[in-house]
């Protein structure tokens, strides 16, 4: 068994999850995947390629993509005030869209968790009255425009909102048409919905933890979660509120489709030139550096620069990450909550980087 392998067996063994999914690659191929665990608990339903998970904030670097390709065609300048493209935009008229994807506008960022309602509400919610509400509880900013990064939610609805304004379609339809369908992804492999009950993994909660007792605080579990599966308590299907911030829901393989797309060149997606828009981190007024870019935090493993980004969520979290200058990358997903960006593919990719 190799070192990743282990690490991995490790996590589901020891309860960490029910199931996790890694796969590291490079522009043409998989050079190693694991998959382990049960996307099922109670029924014993092995996770396998075609099992697919919520992907949560990941989908930030969907909407920063759709921008670019909008900046692209003519359609917005990112260096433009916000409100020209967007007439109800809520705060300053200083705020510029590139402040808006670098998460520096200074945009509030209340905690979004209890931000789902349930598949049997889907067909009837209006998420503009959601956020319109979201938007009047949280109408002070937190800082100046470009004064500091502060990671928001509502910065990537508002986003959202401006994409569906320029281009005319509802944002899901424009992520459909002008990302997925030029990758040739089929709605079973990713969509903004669960594709069937059989192929989504269904998210866990330890029941165990301390989280646990915190989560009753932050969402109605009565609602939105079904009886324990052992130690595991899993949450009914649900989407998130705002499709633009984190609505992506797909297998690991998808995701790997897209990221080999991002480290070719010539991509289907976007010219060479607009592509290195997203990777060029932003600074502050003050000159200081954020470690932000367009949607992606950029990083370094072993002297290695990658730019990634982490979903997390009431029972799921997921890491991506690119290695430009090796055109390699990775990608991690597991069914049971996460909060934070924990940095997983730290552990795994060391093994790997090295390789070519």
């Amino acid at each position: 068994m190799s070192e990743v392998n282990r690490i991995l067996a490790q996590l589901v063994e020891r309860n960490k999850t029910p199931s996790v999914q890694y796969v590291f690659f490079d522009k043409d191929s998989t050079i190693e995947h694991c998959q382990l665990g049960y996307a099922d608990v109670s029924h014993q339903i092995p996770t396998t390629e075609q099992t697919t998970y919520h992907a949560y904030s990941v989908t930030k670097t969907f909407t920063a993509l759709a921008i670019l390709q909008l900046a692209e065609q003519q359609k917005l300048e990112i260096e433009q005030s916000a409100r020209c493209y967007l007439p109800d935009f809520p705060y300053s008229p200083e705020i510029t869209i590139k402040q808006l994807l670098t998460h520096s506008a200074g945009i509030p960022n209340p905690i979004p968790l209890n931000w789902i309602h349930l598949e049997s509400e889907h067909t009837a919610f209006d998420r503009n009255a959601f956020f319109k509400k979201v938007f009047l509880q949280n109408s002070r900013l937190r800082s100046k425009p470009n004064d500091q990064f502060a990671y928001s939610n509502l910065g990537y609805v508002l986003l959202g909102q401006i994409i569906e304004q320029v281009s005319g379609l509802r944002y899901e339809d424009y992520v459909r048409t002008h990302i997925l369908a030029p990758l040739k992804l089929k709605a079973s492999e990713i969509e903004f919905a669960v594709a069937g009950a059989s192929l989504h993994a269904k998210g866990y909660h330890k029941r165990t933890s301390f989280s646990y007792l915190l989560l009753g605080f932050l969402l109605d579990k009565r609602k939105y979660m079904a009886p324990a599966e052992g130690i595991w308590r899993p949450f009914k299907t649900f989407y998130v509120n705002g499709a633009s911030y984190g609505g992506l829901i797909g297998t690991a393989q998808a995701f790997v489709r897209y990221l080999q797309e991002l480290i070719k060149s010539n991509s289907v997606l976007i010219s060479d030139d607009y592509k290195k828009e997203l990777f060029v981190e932003n600074h502050t007024n003050s000159g200081q550096r954020t470690g932000m870019c367009l949607a992606w935090f950029r990083g370094q493993l072993q002297g290695h620069e990658y730019f990634a980004h982490a979903g997390g969520g009431g029972g799921y979290y997921c890491e991506l990450r690119i290695y430009p200058a090796k055109e390699m990358g990775s990608v991690l997903m597991m069914n049971r909550t996460g909060f934070k960006d924990e940095r997983y593919l730290d552990n795994l990719d060391k093994f790997l980087i090295y390789m070519q």
